[in-house]
């Protein structure tokens, strides 16, 4: 008896509790929706809802599964397709992020501390707003008469992009993958700065005049110091762009079009057009899944490498 209510204390106490907690949230938030939406996967459509898995009756307790859903994904290209081209996008996306927001918050970082809470402020402003007002001000932009097009055009920069693939015609910057990266970028850009700049903000200065005293310049310290020593803020900046971006539906729905056709854009369509949820949620199973193993793999040997430097 003392020995069940000392574990039950154990659990209770602070240290299980700041275990316990995040677990519990997981499971809740995450594993538990994650469970409904892979039974319905497995389920039956009949007319406008799906069949029970489990099903008990007569005293005959009967289990129904279904993967005719995920056999019909690997055999229909569309949707080989439009994953293929989310990962493209989101993995663009998140390079541009990296590519701007990695001076930004360098900078941030070796401003003078009188100055970050305001460059802080700058980077948080776009929040105040709200992300769907943002995503059309780019429409208005973007289409012919916007000042940014009219901008593109008259520098030439659309016949750049034109010859890059990126634009159907010279002009014509609305509804085209140039349209849906840009956007994104845009949109995403300060969930890879803030991660970088906690980073940067906290390195220890002394190991960059230590490289100096021993030779070596700005620009091989910076390589060889700054970027490996950034590497927790690169990878959590990734991160928050990649798994959003593979997902996103509004930005490809509002300045994509329809050679810019997203896993978003299916599920939408299975849900609400088709009206077919097993086949949605299998769609959205497989997204997760494309998502949540490769990190889990990165993670394990991440890891594994940690643990060899130890």
């Amino acid at each position: 008896m003392n020995t069940a209510l000392q574990r039950l204390r154990a659990v209770f106490s602070g240290r299980g509790l700041v275990i316990g907690l995040p677990f519990a949230f997981l499971l809740l938030f995450f594993l538990l929706p994650f469970f409904i939406v892979g039974k319905i996967s497995v389920s039956e459509m009949e007319a406008v809802s799906f069949k029970d898995v489990l099903r008990f009756a007569d005293g005959v307790m009967t289990l129904t599964v279904k993967f005719g859903n995920y056999v019909f994904i690997t055999e229909d290209a569309l949707y080989f397709k439009t994953y293929l081209a989310s990962l493209q996008y989101a993995a663009a996306t998140t390079l541009l992020c990296l590519f701007i927001g990695y001076p930004f918050a360098y900078f941030m970082a070796r401003a003078r501390a009188t100055l970050q809470p305001a460059l802080l402020m700058l980077v948080m402003l776009p929040f105040w707003t709200s992300f769907l007002l943002r995503v059309y001000a780019w429409r208005g932009l973007l289409t012919e008469g916007g000042w940014v097009a009219d901008l593109i055009v008259g520098l030439g920069l659309d016949q750049l992009l034109l010859a890059a693939g990126l634009i159907s015609a010279p002009g014509k910057l609305m509804h085209t993958p140039f349209s849906l990266v840009l956007g994104m970028t845009y949109t995403y850009l300060p969930f890879m700065i803030l991660p970088l700049f906690s980073t940067l903000a906290k390195m220890d200065l002394r190991l960059l005049e230590a490289a100096a005293d021993l030779g070596a310049t700005p620009w091989v310290a910076f390589w060889k110091i700054t970027v490996p020593l950034s590497k927790a803020g690169i990878i959590a900046g990734s991160m928050l762009v990649f798994i959003p971006c593979v997902g996103e539906f509004v930005i490809p729905e509002l300045l994509g079009g329809p050679e810019t056709l997203m896993i978003g854009r299916v599920l939408w369509d299975e849900f609400f057009s088709n009206n077919d949820w097993p086949m949605a949620s299998s769609v959205a199973v497989v997204m997760v899944l494309l998502i949540i193993v490769p990190l889990a793999i990165f993670n394990k040997y991440q890891a594994e490498a940690q643990e060899q430097r130890a």
